[in-house]
């Protein structure tokens, strides 16, 4: 009797729990999942039921080394016994920000040595448009049809599908939105561009990968004419591809790299980084040219830097490519028109929305957390915490085949 009266008593709370949700936190969709999860460890979250959730999408690439790495949160509860938001940023040497700043320079290229710390992906985005049109002293930007860079007014100005961006105008003037992928198109790039951003992988499209020669093409034209390139790896980055950064595979080097999701190793994080020389005119003309409270947060810092050592130290992303294989391997069903990848960071097509979010819902009712993509709504998500393991991804697709046939 006992037993049955907690679990009554458990479902209460949970029924209040939901419509506390729904009544106090502001929705961003008709229909949210509302799965209240209560605990979550490596690629695993339980719900308030105890039912177990194999994560498929890891936050949206935020926890590319698995939920609550020791590691993350021994730095977090290290950290937290020091001090916590001292002053705006920028202001006093906050050492784990200042030690996050050089572990990520030392794996970058010599150009990009200087790191502004953010809150989010889509501040960064803020953030480096700003610098651009401040080192060159011009307006226009050149963006990407089916590009995501963050939903912020200046963010949401340089995205590339009218279906989000309507709604909101006017929005910031001189973007010019061009092909992705379209050679034929650069010359549009003129010296009246301050910058050119763009996604190493458009991940929001269904993992849209460059044809080979075109971002070298796009590194040449911005070289002719003194644009700056702003290569977004808000996603892409940190092994997901299957090297640290995706532009490694590619052969050239951004003037400015964005990086969020995973930099805060499951802490809210961001940042835009380029040469000291280019920061630097932030700092004049006018004085705090940008700035932010809590961009750097020393936890935040602190839990970021854990995170990519643990990422360098276990050799995750050397394991990208043979777990990336075995996926699809795996993954063959009547259903399934392609499977596209650039490492962990996979679209699984199907013929449409419909079908794939059918079988995105029997995933979940199965214990599978995926997702569909926004500019490719046909297309399942899956970008797993990169410490997946091979008996993980085999439950994951048996999971996804049982769903594709009902």
């Amino acid at each position: 009797m006992h037993l049955v009266l907690t679990k009554i008593s458990d479902f209460c709370i949970t029924m209040n729990q939901r419509q506390l949700f729904l009544q106090h936190v502001a929705q961003t969709s008709p229909a949210p999942l509302a799965l209240e999860i209560v605990k979550a460890e490596g690629c695993t979250l339980w719900d308030v039921n105890g039912k177990a959730y194999l994560d498929l999408i890891s936050g949206i690439s935020v926890c590319n080394m698995g939920h609550r790495h020791p590691k993350v949160v021994a730095a977090i509860k290290e950290q937290s016994d020091k001090y916590l938001h001292l002053l705006v940023y920028g202001e006093y040497v906050e050492t784990p920000q200042v030690a996050y700043a050089k572990f990520l320079s030392d794996h970058l290229p010599a150009s990009l040595n200087c790191v502004y710390f953010t809150n989010s992906g889509a501040e960064a985005t803020e953030g480096a448009m700003k610098l651009a049109k401040r080192v060159s002293g011009r307006t226009e930007i050149v963006a990407f049809q089916h590009s995501y860079h963050g939903s912020t007014q200046g963010a949401l100005s340089v995205m590339g599908d009218e279906y989000w961006r309507n709604a909101f105008r006017p929005l910031l003037p001189g973007i010019r939105h061009l092909t992705y992928n379209d050679l034929t198109q650069l010359n549009q790039i003129t010296k009246s561009t301050a910058c050119v951003i763009a996604e190493t992988v458009q991940a929001e499209k269904g993992v849209n990968i460059p044809l080979k020669g075109w971002l070298q093409a796009l590194r040449n034209r911005c070289n002719e004419t003194g644009t700056l390139l702003i290569l977004d790896e808000i996603q892409a980055g940190f092994g997901r591809t299957g090297t640290l950064w995706a532009f490694d595979q590619y052969g050239i080097v951004p003037d400015i790299l964005l990086l969020g999701k995973a930099l805060g190793g499951g802490m809210p994080l961001g940042a835009f980084i380029a040469s000291h020389s280019l920061m630097a005119t932030l700092t004049r003309d006018p004085v705090l040219g940008h700035i932010t409270t809590f961009g750097g947060h020393p936890v935040c810092c602190a839990a970021g830097l854990a995170g990519m050592k643990a990422l360098v130290e276990e050799k995750r992303v050397d394991e990208v490519f043979h777990k990336t294989g075995l996926f699809k391997t795996l993954l063959k069903n009547r259903l399934i028109k392609d499977v596209r990848s650039a490492g962990l960071l996979i679209a699984v097509e199907f013929e449409s929305f419909d079908i794939n979010k059918k079988i995105i819902d029997r995933c979940i009712e199965n214990g599978l957390i995926t997702d569909w993509f926004l500019f490719a709504p046909e297309c399942m998500r899956i970008a797993p915490p990169l410490v997946i393991s091979e008996e993980e991804i085999r439950t994951a697709c048996d999971i996804i085949i049982r769903a594709c046939e009902g």
